[in-house]
Parts: C-alpha cells; structure tokens; sequence
C-alpha cells in the first residue's frame, strides 16, 4: 500500500470515528498520529487498516 492509499483510507475513516468502539478509536487516533508525521505503516498496522476501513466504512461508500 503506498503512502498515499494509506492517506485516503484514514481520511475517509475520520467520518466514521463516532462510530468505533472504543478500542478502535484508540489505536485509529495513533494510525492518524502516524499519518500526521508522514510515516508509514508497517504490515500488521495496514492490514488492522483495511479491517477498519472494511468494518466502518459502507461498501457503497469505498473506494478501494
């Protein structure tokens, strides 16, 4: 995935930070801390990423 993807999905996933549990919205406020410094995600992180991106964000609604 590369660093711009990477910004999309979190960007997208913003709208959708009320709905997370609370778990989800820690360790997503720490995936926005990252992508606020620019840095990349490593294996694990991206694909937690997508599980979030799938999870919250509506089918209709992807871009990916």
């Amino acid at each position: 995935m590369t660093h711009i993807e990477q910004h999309k999905m979190i960007q997208e996933l913003v709208d959708y930070m009320r709905k997370m549990k609370r778990n989800d919205q820690a360790e997503f406020e720490m995936f926005l801390k990252r992508d606020k410094d620019d840095e990349d995600l490593d294996e694990h992180s991206v694909r937690r990423l997508q599980q979030m991106y799938e999870s919250y964000v509506p089918a209709r609604l992807r871009n990916w």
